[in-house]
């Protein structure tokens, strides 16, 4: 009836397979949504994930971006993209997957790179699309996870430099405000359910740091979202620093949660 899913972005999975086939042995998740795989779908390396007894989808290109979803049980309703008709489709920013009744929405949302650049408009504007995509095919009454790199911190205790950081692309008050809108269709902040107002609670780590574990030099971007029947369900909810310290890590680490779910309403 545990219901555990975690969310990692990888930097490259093929530079990381080693440490998440590590991790699933370790944590045994139901699923593991995973970021910036930087792999084209053909050179994707999905045997060794297979091989260790786990399904794996992904929507990926060459060199940056791309999305997977690595799962215990078999997914069900699998899209990637969005599905508007609009900009592009942006497939290797967005898949969806149903697992045990459960909707799971993995995302690397884009960074935005300059505020007066074209890209931070488009972050902003696929944020906007996101939020048109829930209300078109879900409800916060249904039982849907929101996990992925968001580019986005939400408070002042989510960077180690509030003041500092204040207009930066990924704490810039336009692209709170666009998470923001997402967060009112119907989500709960899972972390933070089980740890309010905790400060020094990052996810991500800058290579360019000295020592940025230690030194606490770190941002909080990594969420687990989740609608409200669902997040009342989580038991806990916690980032595993540890997996940062790895040897070759990504410059992210994993964000989990866990929720216990009644079966019988949820398969089948």
């Amino acid at each position: 009836m545990n219901f555990k899913i975690a969310t990692f972005n990888a930097n490259s999975i093929r530079s990381r397979l080693d440490q998440i086939l590590a991790w699933l042995a370790r944590e045994q998740p139901d699923v593991l949504c995973i970021q910036e795989t930087k792999v084209q779908d053909k050179d994707f390396p999905a045997q060794p994930i297979e091989d260790a007894g786990y399904h794996v989808i992904f929507s990926g290109q060459k060199a940056y971006s791309g999305v997977a979803i690595i799962s215990q049980t078999t997914p069900e309703a699998v899209v990637a993209g969005f599905d508007d008709g609009g900009e592009e489709a942006d497939a290797p920013r967005l898949l969806r997957a149903v697992y045990r009744g459960v909707t799971v929405v993995n995302t690397y949302v884009p960074q935005g790179r300059e505020v007066e650049s074209e890209h931070f408009q488009y972050k902003l504007r696929w944020l906007a699309r996101l939020r048109s995509l829930l209300e078109r095919h879900y409800t916060p009454d249904d039982l849907l996870v929101w996990v992925g790199d968001l580019n986005v911190a939400t408070e002042d205790i989510d960077v180690y430099d509030p003041k500092g950081l204040r207009y930066h692309v990924d704490f810039h008050p336009d692209a709170q405000a666009a998470l923001e809108n997402v967060r009112q269709w119907g989500f709960v902040d899972v972390f933070r359910q089980h740890h309010p107002g905790e400060p020094q609670q990052f996810s991500y780590f800058d290579y360019r740091a000295n020592n940025p574990i230690e030194r606490g030099i770190g941002w909080r971007i990594d969420h687990i979202w989740a609608t409200p029947p669902l997040a009342a369900t989580s038991t806990r909810a916690w980032i595993d620093v540890e997996a940062r310290k790895a040897a070759r890590p990504s410059d992210h680490t994993l964000v989990v949660a866990e929720f216990r779910l009644n079966m019988a309403e949820n398969e089948p």
